[in-house]
């Protein structure tokens, strides 16, 4: 008997940290900031940005574990927020999870300093993002604004700088394609909260979503897309990426279309709140093939012609 509540107490600190839901954006966004730094100075890639890359993962998995423990109570209310939350289910006490937090913190630190003093800046900014966006304290989440920029921040911007400040500290253009990475998760944190309109009106919640209304949520995450489009392609003009990534585009989009899907990013069964939602697995596939050919020409080179 104890030997399987230990199993299900483990089993639950995994479920806690809902890595299947961001780890297809935490490595690319990661291997991007470091292949934008590395190219123009002919630098080679090397372990540390496997430390790096790992500490990204931990970040976020922070994010979602202290999230999760807040917002107990608030999920108890909904059963398929409540099955999904090994806390509000019972399979670990918010001790454990709490404690399962502050290592989690501690090990990403330590891989983060492996990266040098910028890189641990940039992480410490990630994990107390990750800590207030959710704590109940503070709870920047709640807030209309303060939600959306520590969501898009701590989830996409600062991973790309934590991969780029690991071999260069003058971003210069790259500036546009941590914005545009930004941009993206304004996006998706105004789509989640489109999507759980109702039931964050219900909890309470005063965020950017229902400041606006659904039908201006809606503009502004268009205006969001648009303006992250608008960010790359300024930065692809100025030469940040290689010309040849432009074939790799167009062979990803064709590969995308096998990952059709009538729900969004957070699966679920939900229906999508708005056509965008159906294209988010595509969009995500398509970032993942073409930083992973990326990442294969840059080994390649450094290993057979470096």
């Amino acid at each position: 008997m104890q030997q399987r509540g230990y199993s299900d107490s483990f089993f639950g600190l995994i479920q806690l940290t809902r890595w299947k839901e961001y780890i297809p954006f935490v490595v690319p966004l990661t291997l991007l900031g470091a292949l934008l730094a590395a190219r123009p100075h002919g630098i080679h890639l090397d372990l540390r940005l496997a430390a790096v890359t790992i500490a990204n993962i931990l970040a976020v998995a922070y994010a979602f574990m202290i999230n999760d423990i807040e917002d107990a109570p608030d999920d108890a209310l909904d059963p398929a927020r409540a099955a999904r939350n090994p806390i509000t289910s019972g399979r670990i006490s918010a001790r454990v999870g709490y404690a399962a937090c502050r290592l989690v913190a501690a090990i990403t630190l330590i891989l983060y300093a492996l990266g040098g003093v910028w890189v641990l800046l940039i992480g410490v900014l990630t994990i107390l993002l990750s800590h207030l966006y959710s704590w109940r304290p503070v709870r920047l989440k709640a807030w209309p604004v303060t939600d959306i920029l520590s969501h898009s921040l701590m989830l996409s911007g600062l991973l790309l700088l934590a991969g780029y400040f690991l071999y260069d500290s003058s971003p210069g253009i790259v500036w546009f394609v941590a914005l545009a990475a930004t941009l993206v998760s304004v996006y998706g944190q105004l789509y989640n909260q489109l999507r759980d309109y109702d039931m964050d009106r219900a909890a309470g919640l005063f965020n950017t979503a229902i400041v606006l209304g659904e039908a201006n949520t809606k503009r502004a995450m268009y205006l969001a897309i648009g303006l992250a489009l608008t960010c790359l392609i300024a930065a692809a003009v100025q030469g940040v990426f290689p010309l040849w990534l432009g074939l790799v585009v167009l062979v990803s989009i064709p590969i995308s279309m096998f990952f059709r899907t009538k729900t969004d990013m957070r699966g679920g069964g939900g229906v999508v709140v708005d056509a965008s939602g159906a294209m988010q697995l595509q969009s995500l596939v398509m970032l993942n093939i073409i930083i992973a050919a990326w990442m294969i020409e840059s080994l390649y080179i450094q290993t057979f012609l470096g």
